[in-house]
């Protein structure tokens, strides 16, 4: 702490215990569609995991709206086929001035119709990703294409470390957490479900439950839910069929049918049907870290 600090700083913000996040603007609020934010460990098939569903709500006849919240901008490359601009790169090239924006400069139409965003981010160790994301729904209101949107999905980087990457918490009906039945998957849903905790103090977000994702079982995740009081409501299997859409730059939806694309399109489908029928808000209790170690990280 500087000397020139005159007192320490209180860490209870307006949104949660230990934050000192900004409260969300009243105008930002999202009315209207169901809103869901995808979270889970770097690198688990987050954005594989929401492509697939937004095109599986897509398939129930929802209109949909998924949001890419990572710098890498790959969010949406299935639904798209291509790595569409990001918004933060485009109001670079107008110098910031969203009112120079038209909605086809960075809305983009992937499978179905699916609308896609890729919002990007700052350039590393510059900024904060909750930027980012509020700019991204402020242009999203301003140019009316919440009005007509029944889903949106955020899809939102790695794990959640600080109240950037939570932003789209701020946003969400409900946080799905993507996982694998691993003890370092299982130990970020513990980091991950502690945030939306937080969150959910001040939000109206609530936990719907975890993907268990490129697994062949689930009983690690099955233990943990089970301490916490968490609910695994989805299984996508380690198949080769799902690396190959996205090598393919297709979802599931558009892969030549067999039967193992037919088993996982159709719990994208119940996943889908799940998530709009609504889930019981979860308030599960995340383990200390030596906790999580004598369930999961010793024999």
């Amino acid at each position: 702490m500087s000397p020139l600090d005159k007192g320490i700083p209180s860490l209870r913000g307006q949104d949660g215990e230990g934050s000192v996040q900004v409260h969300q603007d009243e105008d930002a609020k999202i009315e209207g569609a169901k809103v869901f934010s995808v979270y889970g460990k770097g690198g688990i098939g987050k954005s594989t995991t929401s492509s697939n569903l937004s095109a599986a709500f897509s398939m129930l006849g929802k209109r949909v709206l998924q949001i890419g919240c990572d710098p890498k901008h790959d969010s949406t490359f299935t639904l798209t086929g291509t790595l569409v601009p990001t918004v933060i790169d485009i109001l670079k090239e107008v110098d910031f001035h969203p009112e120079e924006l038209r909605a086809e400069d960075f809305v983009f139409e992937g499978f179905n119709g699916v609308k896609c965003v890729e919002a990007g981010g700052p350039p590393a160790g510059t900024g904060c990703g909750g930027y980012v994301v509020g700019q991204t729904v402020k242009l999203l209101k301003q140019h009316h294409l919440l009005e007509d949107t029944d889903v949106v999905i955020f899809d939102v980087l790695g794990d959640v470390v600080c109240g950037g990457f939570a932003a789209p918490l701020q946003h969400a009906d409900r946080a799905l957490i993507v996982t694998a039945n691993d003890f370092d998957s299982i130990y970020a849903m513990n980091r991950i479900i502690a945030a939306v905790q937080a969150k959910s103090a001040n939000y109206k977000v609530r936990l719907a439950g975890c993907v268990a994702n490129r697994s062949k079982d689930t009983d690690e995740v099955d233990r943990y839910c089970k301490t916490v009081g968490f609910n695994r409501i989805a299984h996508m299997p380690d198949l080769d069929a799902i690396r190959r859409s996205r090598l393919k730059k297709k979802t599931l939806f558009e892969m030549d049918l067999d039967d193992e694309i037919a088993a996982v399109q159709k719990e994208y489908i119940r996943l889908a049907e799940t998530l709009w029928n609504g889930t019981e808000p979860l308030a599960p209790a995340p383990l200390p870290d030596r906790e999580i170690f004598e369930l999961l990280g010793f024999d």
